[in-house]
């Protein structure tokens, strides 16, 4: 039960540290990665998948 909980929160955690680095860059910066602002939080729940 705690291994399924410490797995959770750990993904929890690389989501939010995806999110806040990603809204971080520039729309250009994040233009040159192939990403729209409006596509972060997607590509953050793909990262923890």
């Amino acid at each position: 039960m705690f291994d399924s909980i410490r797995t959770k929160y750990r993904s929890w955690k690389t989501y939010q540290q995806t999110v806040n680095e990603l809204s971080r860059l520039s729309n250009r910066e994040l233009n040159d990665i192939g990403i729209g602002r409006g596509d972060i939080r997607f590509v953050a729940r793909q990262q923890i998948i």
